[in-house]
């Protein structure tokens, strides 16, 4: 584990993140230190390759009592499937014993990965109420989770996605109008829904091409970046869902995404929005991204800006977890 102590300056607050070696959890530190947070690493995963956080040791009690003396905080994000409501809420109680802060960030309040939403919606209703503050990324998110435990939410939008250097170059010239399906295998994703309509409709936008895709290669981040830029368009078909890290790589790299009314997608970034079963809504949509290509692109300076708040604003709420702690435990005295 790595020490809490940076030389010549005040110890930083030691944050186990669930996960820590993730786009969304390393965006949320500034470019330039000095820092008053560190992060620690994710802990070795028993049986998997190196670089693989999941399923996260630090969600075991085991490891809370082990590793105590060098954890300040957990903020979980998100990794948490693998665990039954009973472990999680076994898992609370000895965060509570130990004196350790829970943050919580609800990316997800339908999961992605599940058909069966009861087991998610379970381990949310203990975590939710046992954490000293709770985040997420929307508005509307935050009033669904406020409305559903009645807690106070804090509203942070996500960090971007893409590289800053890479989210800085120009996009690629193509010759006509090309659209992705997202067709990624998973839960709450339906690329078949759409997949026969779309090649209809853009079939017949001048110069339109339906992208055949990579087939179940996995790609690269920086594979993924470039077949991302090389679209007009990325179509999602989520059946369900709450955020994207897609619409956010996305307006990082200027390709516009035509994305189901589920979640709060549209939230997140400019969208064009349509109804996954209704043809001539996702006509609709993909006519309109045509007609008023190309789609807004983040600015890069502004996500560093972004980046930057986001970085002091999680410290904030990390040093009120920890005095909301401190008072508890002296009130129990």
């Amino acid at each position: 584990m790595s020490s809490n102590r940076r030389s010549g300056a005040v110890p930083a607050l030691r944050v186990a993140s669930v996960p820590s070696d993730h786009a969304y959890v390393r965006h949320l530190s500034p470019l330039r230190p000095p820092y008053g947070v560190l992060r620690l690493p994710d802990p070795p995963v028993p049986g998997a390759p190196p670089g693989q956080w999941w399923p996260s040791p630090v969600l075991e009690p085991e490891w809370l009592r082990a590793h105590r003396r060098e954890v300040d905080l957990v903020h979980l994000h998100f990794g948490f499937e693998h665990r039954s409501a009973a472990q999680l809420a076994e898992w609370v109680l000895e965060l509570q014993a130990l004196g350790l802060p829970l943050v919580l960030t609800v990316h997800d309040l339908t999961n992605p990965h599940l058909l069966d939403q009861a087991p998610h919606d379970a381990a949310l209703d203990v975590l939710v109420p046992a954490a000293a503050r709770v985040i997420t990324l929307t508005p509307g998110a935050a009033e669904q989770v406020s409305n559903r435990w009645d807690r106070p939410v804090d509203v942070l939008p996500h960090p971007h996605v893409v590289d800053l250097a890479r989210m800085a170059q120009p996009r690629p010239v193509s010759a006509g109008y090309v659209v992705g399906l997202h067709d990624k295998p998973r839960a709450g994703n339906d690329p078949e829904a759409v997949r026969a309509h779309l090649q209809r409709i853009v079939a017949a936008l001048p110069g339109g091409r339906v992208h055949p895709g990579h087939g179940p290669r996995r790609l690269c981040d920086a594979e993924l970046w470039d077949h991302l830029a090389g679209l007009d368009v990325l179509v999602l078909a989520y059946r369900s869902g709450t955020h994207s890290g897609f619409v956010e790589a996305c307006h990082d790299l200027g390709t516009t995404v035509v994305a189901p009314r589920v979640g709060h997608l549209a939230e997140q970034a400019p969208v064009l929005s349509y109804e996954l079963d209704d043809p001539a809504s996702l006509e609709l949509a993909l006519r309109r991204a045509f007609d008023v290509r190309p789609g807004p692109r983040a600015d890069p300076a502004a996500r560093v800006a972004q980046r930057e708040q986001l970085a002091q604003a999680h410290a904030s709420i990390y040093a009120s977890a920890l005095e909301s702690v401190s008072r508890r435990r002296r009130g129990a005295a």
